[in-house]
């Protein structure tokens, strides 16, 4: 049985509640990614995704010196490293979730992704069921503005 620790990357790109929202911007459109975990030391703390910025940030006129507390997320789903694929794939689907922090001891070591879950062959069912009702609950949330 394949576990989280088998597919989950390990080099995550981090920031601190020290940082402000423009360079968690930088940050992310240096390393292509729209999430960064926020730690204190490799305590996981919460999240910040492009979302976050735009929604909580930019689109409430806060300026890029705005701290990382205005726009972070604390209540988060994780899960260990040695939770099965299975079980990951199905609480992303359940909780329509796309990234997922892996914490072991209090302490953030890797992340699990919608694609790590799409690459494995067995489980290609799992991560498209996952991904086609989250890409629908995007779509009925942006057509309520458009």
């Amino acid at each position: 049985m394949k576990t989280v620790k088998d597919i989950m990357s390990k080099d995550c790109v981090t920031a601190t509640m020290k940082d402000n929202i423009y360079e968690l911007a930088v940050l992310m459109k240096n390393n292509d990614i729209g999430f960064v975990p926020i730690v204190e030391g490799r305590k996981l703390i919460g999240v910040v995704t492009d979302r976050d910025l735009v929604v909580r940030g930019y689109a409430q006129k806060h300026s890029g010196s705005t701290g990382v507390s205005e726009v972070i997320t604390k209540d988060i789903k994780t899960i260990s490293s040695s939770t099965s694929v299975d079980d990951a794939a199905r609480l992303m689907a359940n909780n329509q979730i796309r990234r997922l922090p892996v914490v072991d001891n209090g302490e953030l070591i890797g992340i699990v992704a919608i694609g790590d879950l799409a690459v494995r062959e067995i489980f290609v069912n799992e991560a498209g069921e996952a991904l086609s009702s989250i890409s629908e609950q995007e779509h009925r949330e942006s057509a309520a503005f458009h």
